[in-house]
């Protein structure tokens, strides 16, 4: 679950993840109370948030003085909840591509790379196998790896999957905005402008182009 706040100007100030409803909580009572009211939007792929979940979390929020604005999410339990609540609702429907959360937060190979942190400006990463980011990667890093590359962050760097010709290799991320994005042979720019969406999206090889889809995360 990630929670992204913006000021009034719809600039973004902060924005943090969280593995449960529990982590969410103390994260946000931790919080120090915002000098200026905040908009806050939620992106629940993954935990299912009941009304009762959803009033609790709206409350700690406005506590903070911070609206939870809107939310995204999968379970239609919660998108209802969320319109009783007059909460702006996306709903994403199960018709995206599905991958396992936990590949995001532990190793699974012998070759495979985990690192929790920023990558920064110059920084390089490279794995032999799966690379796992938690953190994300700021414009001037690069990262690359034999197989996929997972960022639990925002990737707005250089990413390299499949470097050694692997046509199945996958790049995903909870906000994908990179400079550029590499699959095997094929090369894709970032697009000029951010994107407005904040749901994880994974980019792939279909007919040997990088194509990008949302992805939902269970």
């Amino acid at each position: 679950m990630k929670i992204v706040l913006e000021n009034e100007e719809y600039l973004q100030i902060d924005s943090f993840l969280v593995r449960s409803f529990d982590d969410f909580k103390k994260t946000i009572l931790n919080k120090p109370l915002s000098s200026k009211p905040l908009r806050a939007s939620l992106f629940s792929f993954g935990i299912l948030l009941n009304c009762s979940r959803l009033k609790e979390l709206k409350s700690i929020l406005n506590s903070k003085n911070i609206n939870l604005n809107t939310i995204y999410t999968q379970a239609r339990e919660t998108a209802i909840c969320a319109k009783a609540l007059k909460i702006n609702t996306h709903y994403q429907q199960s018709s995206f591509i599905e991958l396992d959360q936990t590949k995001f937060f532990k190793k699974e190979g012998n070759d495979d790379l985990s690192h929790k942190g920023t990558i920064r400006s110059g920084d390089k990463i490279s794995s032999n196998g799966n690379l796992f980011i938690i953190g994300d990667v700021n414009p001037g890093a690069q990262i690359s790896a034999k197989k996929d590359i997972y960022v639990w962050g925002k990737l707005c760097g250089i990413a390299i999957a499949g470097k050694d010709g692997n046509d199945s290799a996958t790049i995903s991320s909870l906000y994908l905005n990179p400079l550029q994005i590499r699959i095997s042979n094929s090369v894709a720019i970032g697009p000029k402008e951010k994107p407005n969406n904040f749901y994880p999206e994974i980019a792939l090889l279909e007919s040997g182009e990088i194509v990008i889809k949302p992805f939902i995360i269970n």
